[in-house]
């Protein structure tokens, strides 16, 4: 996988909400049908959302993802902002369009907002602060909730970040013991030293994008049946 394309927006500034058109949501699909399957020509948009707990690191996580970069300082997060980053996978053409959220308490009510549309889930925690890693129950919980439909088998993935430092708090054993009885991957992962970012992100591409085509065949698929009202009427003569 290769990524050729990366941009930035702020998501309260633009105004932002999460709509587009997805057939997961409300609205028709933006890829026009080619026949009974998905054209793998025709580029993909999904979107990606990261949520966790305060000073996990997930704006450091996204930043080295899409612009190889690891910044020491970074302000903290409030409400959302998005980067793009555009890749292939399977030979579909994809524009991943990432959501890094804030971990304040007081502005979970705003962030769970832009869970709206989105086609993939990042959980991260910090393995040095146990309170980020208990608090993932809450965050999935949360997110499946509100994300419309309510699958227990939603796209996600777990990453356990700074796995760079000395003072771990979340045995390894332990985050993967979590996911394992959710049947979520789980990823160690250094946003500082750059391990195991793109697999996660792009593990997360793939299963999104899994999930997308077979919602899109259904929805052709349905679309082309007819039902007995629809069949042509015999004539009497």
């Amino acid at each position: 996988m290769g990524s050729n394309g990366c941009s930035h927006t702020s998501a309260s500034a633009a105004g932002i909400t999460g709509n587009r058109s997805h057939p997961r949501g409300q609205v028709t699909p933006h890829l026009v049908p080619q026949g009974p399957s998905m054209d793998a020509s025709k580029k993909v948009d999904l979107k990606i959302i990261i949520i966790g707990a305060l000073g996990v690191g997930k704006t450091s996580l996204l930043h080295q993802y899409v612009h190889k970069r690891f910044y020491e300082d970074y302000r903290t997060t409030l409400g959302a902002s998005i980067l793009t980053k555009v890749l292939a996978v399977d030979n579909t053409p994809l524009k991943l369009q990432i959501w890094d959220t804030g971990g304040q308490e007081r502005f979970r009510s705003m962030v769970s907002t832009f869970y709206k549309g989105s086609d993939g889930c990042m959980l991260a925690f910090d393995v040095t602060d146990r309170e980020s890693f208990e608090a993932l129950d809450n965050w999935r919980d949360d997110f499946l909730e509100k994300v419309i439909p309510r699958e227990q088998d939603f796209p996600m993935v777990v990453l356990g970040n700074k796995i760079d430092l000395c003072d771990r708090q979340v045995p390894k054993e332990t985050a993967s013991a979590w996911c394992k009885e959710k049947d979520i991957p789980y990823f160690e992962v250094s946003a500082k030293n750059n391990i195991n970012v793109a697999e996660a992100f792009e593990t997360l591409a793939k299963q999104a994008l899994s999930t997308y085509k077979g919602i899109f065949e259904s929805y052709l698929t349905d679309s082309i049946k007819l039902t007995p009202n629809d069949k042509p009427k015999k004539s009497c003569c």
